[in-house]
């Protein structure tokens, strides 16, 4: 995709991506989905994820996986709060982007 992906998109994808597992999910799998739609690399995905961590959109817990330790993120309340202004605002950006782009003519 030639469109630069920034770093309010990225949180929102990553946000939605977390919310989808009720559980919790971990960092590789993250990974791989949010590749579905942005082109991210693994090292630069893990220091979004301590970010929203750090800012309160993120929980963390650890749990044993074919004997090693595997982090798992799960979105907080506040995570959930914030991922929905994004999609307020990502609704209200299309709705404006496809009314210049002319989408669906």
């Amino acid at each position: 995709m030639k469109f630069n992906t920034g770093t309010s998109l990225l949180d929102a994808v990553v946000l939605a991506v977390v919310s989808a597992e009720a559980e919790g999910t971990y960092g590789y799998k993250i990974t791989q989905d949010v590749r579905t739609v942005l082109d991210v690399s693994e090292s630069s995905l893990y220091p979004v994820l301590r970010r929203l961590q750090v800012g309160g959109l993120l929980e963390t817990y650890d749990q044993e996986f074919n004997g090693r330790n595997r982090r798992y993120y799960k979105i907080s309340g506040q995570g959930k709060s914030e991922l929905e202004s994004y999609k307020v605002d990502w609704n209200t950006y299309v709705a404006k982007v496809n009314g210049i782009l002319g989408a669906g003519r």
